[in-house]
């Protein structure tokens, strides 16, 4: 079943084979994000993670930008809002939500908009599409995690640079620095996207979701702490198996060995 917010404005389909689809769509306002907006692509986040029938998300925008950040002809009653409330907060369900998101990246990503790609787990963006931290020029405080997390991927220095001098960091430059998965041609952005999703509905469903809640909570950690949490949790995992399940993983190898792997 599809939900969509009453305005059309934040689109999601779900799709049979497990893919669901969320899309920002006010291209005509390169996809600023209003407060009502903000809250329905929370709650899409939301909705989606509960949703057992989904198991990847491909997030997007419509027409010719990602997401251009918050609407500023709206700001006091954006940024004097609640700001703790975590159920209108697009960031805070995209972090808690178990399934992988891949963002698909067209255009420009723009200050809250740069924040919600970076709240993606795997990002492909079309060539010429620009990340843009416009935070300093405005006079805008970060709060959605773009001051700590972009240091932590692409290196502190160019960090600053991107954030202090708000200039735009190409899609190139962002894969040469681990931002960005991949760069492809506009033309193919979500059906290498799709290939992704669809390379990651082959695995082991719980084992997915199971991995990425390791690695990305192994990330708020110092390594030693992090490594003791993969233990710990591989522990727990192998003393919860039955021998059925260790017999079904055994006959699951087995049978995929005889196979060539396949590619993307």
């Amino acid at each position: 079943m599809d939900r969509s917010s009453p305005e059309n404005l934040i689109l999601v389909t779900r799709e049979s084979n497990g893919i669901a689809f969320v899309t920002i769509n006010r291209p005509k306002s390169l996809n600023s994000l209003t407060r009502s907006m903000m809250t329905d692509l929370a709650q899409a986040f939301k909705s989606l993670d509960r949703d057992d029938s989904v198991r990847v998300i491909v997030l997007s925008g419509s027409g010719r930008a990602f997401c251009s950040g918050v609407d500023l002809t709206a700001a006091e009653d954006v940024f004097k809002g609640d700001v703790k409330d975590v159920e209108s907060d697009p960031v805070v369900q995209m972090e808690r939500c178990r399934k992988p998101i891949i963002g698909a990246i067209a255009g420009f990503a723009i200050t809250a908009g740069f924040e919600i790609a970076l709240a993606c787990d795997i990002l492909i963006a079309a060539k010429g599409a620009m990340f843009i931290d416009t935070h300093a020029r405005f006079g805008i405080f970060p709060s959605w995690g773009l001051s700590q997390k972009l240091g932590r991927i692409i290196g502190v220095n160019k960090a600053r640079e991107v954030s202090l001098t708000a200039m735009p960091l190409t899609a190139e430059e962002a894969e040469k620095r681990n931002l960005v998965n991949e760069v492809v041609e506009g033309g193919e952005l979500l059906k290498k996207a799709r290939a992704i999703a669809e390379a990651i509905l082959k695995n082991n469903q719980d084992m997915v979701l199971r991995y990425k809640s390791v690695i990305n909570d192994g990330l708020k950690l110092d390594l030693g702490q992090a490594l003791a949490l993969e233990k710990e949790r591989a522990h727990a995992y192998y003393n919860g198996m039955t021998k059925e399940q260790f017999q079904k993983m055994q006959e699951f190898i087995a049978g995929r060995s005889s196979k060539k792997p396949s590619k993307l």
